[in-house]
């Protein structure tokens, strides 16, 4: 996106979209001061749960049938299952991949955090970026005919939903083993805390949880409503760890993720 920022600069834009080169994926930008450069990336999650927003009230308005849903990757924000509970939506975490989140029962939106979205499921029943940003545009527009931007949008959904922010820890290792003693590790050991926060329960999907096919992934919760979910790659030789959080501010949401993805790296060191 580098020339998009430069051009972006230059004409002074209001915000900035692009399509990777198959158009599949969306990403979002816009202008923050505060930021190197002038412009922000919204994560995979910020638009996700924007689009599922959109999504929500677009069926809420409709009238939607009875099990109307929502639905994201397991590893994707918490945040759209709380914008499907305040519309009376049923809501649906599948394991990664549209083949899954394209199968929940009475989709109206669906996505993942890396940049993919459902917006139409009547059309297109995998991830697309076209009618994504057709989305995204739409809400641009109805913000801006009463004086709001997409980066108020976030704002408004913050105050509407609370200030959900995530981040990710990926460790690549040399040995593939090493994944497997961790979560065996993990397994025979749960932790206690992460952190300073301490860990109510953990969801081992080996065991099948929530209707979901079994998989080498473990999801912890935590007391104040944090989640860690922690899996291998399924492409690299990596163990991948995905934490969320939800705050009352922008400022705690971003201490809290902070002391987390601190907290979880402290935990790994300790197994080693």
């Amino acid at each position: 996106m580098d020339l998009a920022f430069e051009t972006a600069g230059a004409v002074d834009a209001e915000f900035i979209i692009a399509n990777d080169p198959d158009a599949d994926r969306l990403a979002v930008a816009v202008p923050d001061p505060s930021v190197d450069g002038g412009w922000r990336r919204l994560s995979g999650n910020q638009i996700g749960l924007l689009l599922g927003w959109r999504a929500a009230k677009h069926a809420s308005e409709a009238a939607a049938p009875a099990g109307a849903s929502l639905a994201c990757s397991l590893v994707s924000s918490p945040g759209l299952q709380t914008v499907a509970e305040h519309y009376g939506l049923d809501f649906h975490a599948t394991l990664t991949g549209f083949k899954w989140i394209s199968r929940a029962p009475g989709l109206v939106f669906g996505f993942e955090e890396a940049l993919g979205y459902l917006v139409n499921p009547e059309t297109v029943r995998d991830k697309d970026g076209i009618s994504a940003a057709v989305a995204i545009l739409g809400m641009a527009a109805e913000a801006r005919g009463r004086g709001a931007s997409l980066a108020d949008l976030v704002t408004e959904f913050g105050e509407t939903f609370g200030h959900f922010t995530s981040d990710q820890i990926a460790i690549r290792v040399d040995d593939v083993a090493t994944i497997s003693r961790t979560m065996t590790a993990l397994r025979e050991r749960h932790p206690s805390s992460i952190g300073d926060v301490a860990v109510e329960r953990v969801d081992d999907l080996l065991d099948g949880v929530d209707d979901l096919p079994p998989g080498d992934v473990l999801r912890l919760w935590l007391v104040d409503g944090s989640r860690v979910i922690v899996r291998p790659s399924g492409t690299e030789p990596k163990l991948k760890l995905y934490l969320d959080v939800r705050g009352d501010s922008p400022a705690d949401a971003a201490d809290r993720i902070s002391a987390l993805t601190a907290g979880a790296r402290a935990l790994l060191a300790d197994i080693g």
